[in-house]
């Protein structure tokens, strides 16, 4: 199955989408439940910068590992900044932020691979 799309557009998408559950997933850290919008919406920029970059990834190498384990390395850095900021109260979240962050680029990198399309030849050549 491909989705018809370039794979940094596919994975632009899946990351927001994707980032958004991410964000979603502050609900369950009491402390910053009043933060959560804003959370929700870093969190969807978060995934869509590492969906572009797997997707940008897919397109030049083509390795299921190798793709997965990008993705899994840039959504893994990206959250590591986040969770480096601390909160007013100087407390950081690092497990919070970075495990659905990693996965949200593990899965993005592992879906640009195996689910976007595959390159194009060119339509006539001369």
């Amino acid at each position: 199955m491909t989705t018809g799309m370039s794979k940094p557009v596919f994975g632009l998408i899946l990351g927001g989408v994707l980032g958004i559950l991410d964000g979603l997933t502050a609900w369950f850290t009491p402390e910053v439940r009043a933060q959560v919008i804003g959370i929700v919406i870093g969190s969807t920029f978060k995934g869509m910068i590492a969906g572009v970059c797997a997707g940008w990834f897919a397109k030049k190498v083509h390795s299921l590992p190798l793709g997965l384990l990008f993705g899994l390395a840039v959504g893994m850095l990206l959250a590591f900044l986040i969770a480096a900021m601390p909160q007013p109260s100087g407390k950081h979240y690092y497990f919070e932020i970075m495990l659905p962050g990693s996965l949200v680029g593990a899965a993005v990198g592992y879906a640009t691979q195996k689910y976007a399309a595959p390159p194009r030849a060119n339509a006539i050549s001369k």
